[in-house]
């Protein structure tokens, strides 16, 4: 069993940045797949960013350049470093671990970019 809890949310003017930190508690940390969604009002969730076990990335097309994923295993920690943030970019965001059959998800983080 795996816990997370995500923080670092708020509100950010367009340009901005923000971090985003999930921390992870229970199981071994290091053989998941961490990865970021974000679901915005009336749309449907959707995946940010993902690191690998072994430190593979993908992110998707509208956040590529602007936001990086990173892990810290023997902290149980994972991190969405956003930046030029957009009004588009406005979202909860969820933290998720995954690996096999197992799949656990955080409760989300509002981030709110606006002026």
């Amino acid at each position: 069993q795996v816990e997370l809890v995500e923080s670092g949310g708020g509100l950010v003017q367009p340009g901005g940045s923000l971090r985003l930190s999930c921390a992870a508690s229970g199981s071994v940390f290091s053989i998941y797949t961490m990865a970021w969604h974000r679901q915005a009002p009336g749309k449907q969730r959707e995946l940010v960013a993902r690191i690998t076990e072994g430190g593979s990335t993908n992110y998707a097309d509208s956040v590529k350049d602007r936001f990086t994923i990173s892990r810290e295993n023997g902290k149980k920690m994972a991190y969405l470093q956003m930046r030029s943030l957009k009004p588009e970019d406005t979202a909860v965001y969820y933290c998720n671990a995954y690996t096999g059959p197992r799949d656990y998800w955080g409760k989300g983080t509002l981030v709110t970019v606006s002026s």
